[in-house]
């Protein structure tokens, strides 16, 4: 969606999409907002809640299985497992992607760890489209007056322009552009506390095969996990500035996570997205 500064502030009901690299502010710059007046959508909240639901919760019914204590009473349905997801702790969604790597170690094969990455793509696929139908429920049910789409780091990798071209019919997409200094405090940030992550499969079947080669691995069954997943995190958030880069250029508008980290208020916001469209029309 494009228009001008003008026509943004005068939008009377704003739905605005935020995209960035997990870590660039966005979720704190959503919460900025005031609570009553805008609705915040989740992408991963929606994607754990919704559309991954029963596969993460059969996953960590496969892990209490190991548990003798804990199998006779599933096998007895004397005890009932479910995950508790809330947009705060996203933690179960990330657990059930998983990490690629020596089961020995926590990992899994290469064969489930792509199963899982293949489920959570059209899960997130699924999430983006929701979006229109949750402006409109919004609105409509709820009475929320704005609408904030927070949607997950990973988006940029979905390679569907339907699902683009959806949110920016319906929304004003902005992308929060991570500045070169705090690049590095985030990628550091990764190797100090690497997490389970998605990657696109061609992205990934290159990447491994380097890996391997640079560390003289066998095969992914035998690599430690966590060394797998901070040295790839760097090739990652390279590959994915390009790919944000070209979804603002083409739908939407950009902003510094400088800038974003600054606002302080909703009419910071406004005037934060106000000035990106008025420099970048």
């Amino acid at each position: 969606m494009k228009m001008s500064s003008r026509e943004f502030i005068d939008w009377q009901s704003k739905s605005i999409t935020l995209l960035a690299m997990s870590g660039a502010g966005k979720t704190t710059l959503a919460n900025k907002l005031p609570k009553a007046k805008w609705y915040h959508y989740s992408g991963d909240y929606r994607i754990g809640t919704k559309y991954l639901k029963e596969a993460i919760q059969d996953n960590i019914k496969r892990q209490a299985m190991q548990i003798p204590f804990l199998r006779e009473l599933l096998m007895s349905d004397s005890i009932y497992i479910s995950s508790r997801i809330t947009v705060e702790n996203l933690a179960p969604v990330s657990t059930f992607l998983g990490k690629l790597g020596d089961p020995a170690l926590g990992g899994l094969s290469l064969q489930e760890f792509k199963r899982r990455q293949k489920l959570h793509l059209q899960a997130e696929i699924a999430a983006m489209n929701d979006v229109p139908d949750f402006i409109h429920k919004a609105e409509d049910i709820y009475g929320y007056k704005h609408f904030i789409n927070d949607a997950g780091g990973s988006v940029c990798e979905l390679d569907s322009p339907e699902v683009l071209e959806t949110l920016a019919k319906n929304s004003l997409i902005v992308y929060i552009k991570i500045p070169p200094a705090l690049e590095q405090t985030i990628i550091e940030r990764a190797k100090t506390d690497p997490k389970p992550l998605y990657y696109r499969e061609a992205f990934l079947d290159e990447k491994l095969a380097e890996f391997l080669r640079l560390k003289n691995y066998a095969s992914s069954d035998v690599m430690p996990p966590d060394e797998f997943v901070t040295w790839v995190f760097p090739e990652l958030f390279k590959s994915r500035i390009p790919r944000y880069e070209a979804i603002a250029e083409q739908y939407g508008y950009t902003i510094d996570a400088n800038d974003a980290a600054k606002v302080n208020s909703e009419a910071d916001f406004i005037k934060l997205i106000a000035d990106a469209i008025a420099k970048q029309q």
